[in-house]
């Protein structure tokens, strides 16, 4: 699934580590340089989508959620 952007779309994704499903958001060039961008808890990565737009265009954005906490 993916939502617009103003670089460019931003994907949302579940990676699989040590057998839990983690959500996480990622946009950005695959290419460029990568900025993991982390929260506190009870937060979500949603909090970051005004900084994922602002940053994709030059920077592999990558924003987990915690277990369970992950939603759009």
């Amino acid at each position: 699934m993916e939502s617009a952007s103003r670089t460019g779309p931003v994907h949302y994704r579940t990676a699989a580590v040590g057998g839990v499903n983690v959500f996480y958001r990622a946009a950005g060039p695959d290419s460029g340089p990568v900025v993991l961008l982390l929260h506190g808890f009870p937060s979500s990565s949603r909090m970051f989508r005004d900084l994922i737009s602002q940053l994709s265009d030059a920077y592999r954005v990558i924003v987990p959620d915690y277990p369970a906490l992950g939603c759009r």
